[in-house]
């Protein structure tokens, strides 16, 4: 503590205002507790400003392009002009809408919101570099969610011009008329499949052999098919070595290629960002994986911190960030809450769609199930036929008893069905539950339904043969 700095009081400090930290400062005011919430930038993080919604705003923007185009076979011959300044235009302000509304949110809750750079300087009190100075919080306990940030290459650092980002994306100029990136997860295929909507040349360049390779493996197959139609180039066991002027030189299994490309975006994954925040002089540790340990409620190995989100164990997931911050804040306030959850779904807006969640097929064998498992593929769909996205299915894994264990799908709106999946993992729900629910007609969700009749080999609209 700075000594002649008079100190602000507080129940709780929380640290970073992403989805984790507002949502932790706003539970925390709601249970009746005096919250000061510290961002150092933007309230909304990472998630609001430069991931989850300007993405899927240029990813939607990208797609009614693509569908227009694409829609000749029902009559309409569109001719579509991309005003790409005007998109970004419309992004950056529903963007600040939603940024406006959580401070606003804050504000109502009694929050207190302090512009500026905590760090620790022990395990009751945070030092905050602000434009007026510094501010000394003492606190009762302290949530930290300072979130991530992109990894970059050794070899080719980012220089936000020509290597860039995916939080530069959102900030360019005009569309590329090429893009290469590097990375093989769901940010780098999500990136692909929007930039080659709106027209770039893209190349994908992954050490890999399987895209999103923690998904099930015929959601990654789909996910290279659906990419290659829109005629992204894949380059797996293959890595980017150096830049020659306009072309990027890639090492290859078949040997070196130069591609010329006008952006190189380099989409690795995050890291847990924390640098600076002073840890070391808290009892809270970090795993081997560069995590902050915490248990259930939250709580590191220090009484007085917890910490959410992007920078504890798990995957980095705003609506993981979502629930943990509620978790933490009501655990500090004395109510018994864990993060315990058995479902955490997990949705790439690439192309085609993908959501999953609970165990994939070889991973419910691998723990030793004797696995069910039911397919539904969209072109059996009535719905998926009336608007033309029947490539696609719906995957269901269940044990030989019949209790769900995963349910996988590829295609239109995979990211609105997973929501009914997760609900029936999280409940431990049999394939007789779903396969019994009457699911309005004609509606995607039929796919879930239908699944889940397969497994139990009574798909209506699907022959399997007669059963003996």
């Amino acid at each position: 503590m700075v000594v002649g700095l008079l100190a602000t009081k507080t129940d709780v400090a929380v640290i970073g205002g992403g989805p984790g930290g507002y949502t932790a400062a706003i539970r925390a005011a709601q249970l009746g507790l005096d919250v000061i919430l510290i961002e150092k930038d933007r309230l909304g993080g990472c998630c609001t400003n430069v991931g989850c919604i300007p993405s899927k705003a240029l990813i939607h923007v990208a797609c009614l392009k693509h569908d227009a185009e694409e829609a000749g076979d029902m009559g309409i011959d569109a001719k579509v002009k991309l005003d790409f300044k005007k998109a970004m235009a419309w992004k950056e302000g529903m963007v600040k809408g939603l940024r406006d509304g959580i401070g606003t949110l804050l504000k109502m809750n009694g929050v207190e919101v302090i512009k500026g750079r905590a760090f620790f300087s022990s395990s009751k009190a945070l030092s905050v570099e602000t434009e007026s100075g510094l501010r000394i919080i003492e606190f009762k306990k302290a949530i930290v969610a300072s979130g991530s940030k992109a990894k970059g290459l050794d070899k080719i650092p980012f220089d936000h011009d020509l290597v860039i980002d995916s939080d530069d994306v959102f900030s360019l100029g005009g569309l590329p008329k090429s893009v290469m990136i590097v990375g093989g997860g769901y940010i780098a295929v999500e990136m692909a499949a929007m930039f080659a909507k709106l027209g770039s040349k893209t190349t994908i360049v992954y050490r890999g052999e399987r895209l999103v390779k923690n998904l099930e493996f015929e959601l990654s197959d789909a996910l290279l098919k659906g990419l290659t139609k829109l005629g992204v180039e894949v380059l797996f066991r293959s890595e980017v070595s150096r830049i020659e002027r306009n072309l990027v030189v890639v090492k290859t299994p078949d040997g070196e290629k130069k591609v010329g490309s006008e952006k190189l975006l380099v989409a690795a994954g995050r890291e847990p960002f924390y640098e600076g925040l002073g840890l070391e002089k808290t009892k809270a540790r970090i795993d081997n994986e560069g995590r902050i340990i915490v248990d259930k409620t939250m709580k590191t190995e220090d009484e007085s911190i917890y910490a959410i989100g992007d920078i504890v164990p798990g995957p980095q997931l705003a609506h993981k960030a979502f629930r943990q911050g509620k978790v933490a804040a009501e655990a500090i306030a004395g109510q018994k809450s864990a993060y315990d959850n058995e479902a955490l779904p997990f949705v790439v807006f690439s192309e085609p769609e993908l959501a999953s969640v609970g165990l994939t097929e070889a991973e419910a064998r691998e723990k030793g199930f004797k696995v069910q498992v039911g397919k539904i593929p969209f072109n059996v769909i009535g719905k998926a036929r009336c608007i033309g996205k029947t490539e696609g299915f719906v995957k269901m894994v269940a044990d030989d008893e019949g209790v769900l264990l995963g349910v996988h799908i590829a295609g239109a709106g995979a990211g609105d069905l997973i929501a009914e999946a997760a609900l029936a993992v999280e409940m431990g729900a049999m394939l007789e539950d779903l396969a019994a629910t009457i699911h309005a007609h004609p509606t995607m969700p039929e796919g879930i339904m239908e699944a889940s009749e397969d497994a139990l080999g009574k798909a209506i609209h699907l022959y399997r043969g007669k059963k003996r």
